[in-house]
């Protein structure tokens, strides 16, 4: 694919390397992570890859997997979302992971049910609007 196809699908050239790394090791990283008995596990496997870290990884887990205890460590939101849920207040991932701790082996199915039952966090400020480069 050029460059220009990963531009406009709205992919920057790390990612989109990235993405062929994986492709090209497809057949093995899926092997591997159906192999892995545990998130932890699934998360080494992604996390070898350049350019994957633990968010990505968490966020594999969940969707591929459906991983029922994998968290998106590092969600811009989440940890917002999560102690706002809980406690009424903000909180970081450190205090995210803490509160959900009690419900190890259920935290994703947690923060689904925070999501689509709970109070969420008021919004604040204007909505960021992308900017598209491509027609300059």
């Amino acid at each position: 694919m050029p460059s220009w196809a990963w531009h406009r699908a709205g992919l920057e050239p790390p990612q989109s390397r990235t993405i062929v790394e994986t492709a090209r090791r497809g057949e093995s990283v899926v092997r591997a992570a159906s192999a892995a008995t545990d998130g932890e596990a699934r998360d080494r496997v992604f996390i070898s890859l350049r350019g994957v870290g633990i968010w990505t990884s968490a966020e594999t887990r969940i969707r591929a997997f459906g991983d029922p205890d994998a968290v998106s460590v590092g969600d811009y939101h989440l940890a917002h979302q999560v102690g706002y849920a809980l406690t009424g207040h903000r909180t970081d991932d450190d205090g995210m992971l803490e509160l959900l701790e009690p419900f190890a082996g259920h935290r994703q199915r947690v923060i689904r049910l925070i999501y689509v039952g709970s109070a969420l966090e008021p919004r604040r400020g204007p909505r960021l609007h992308p900017e598209d480069h491509r027609d300059r």
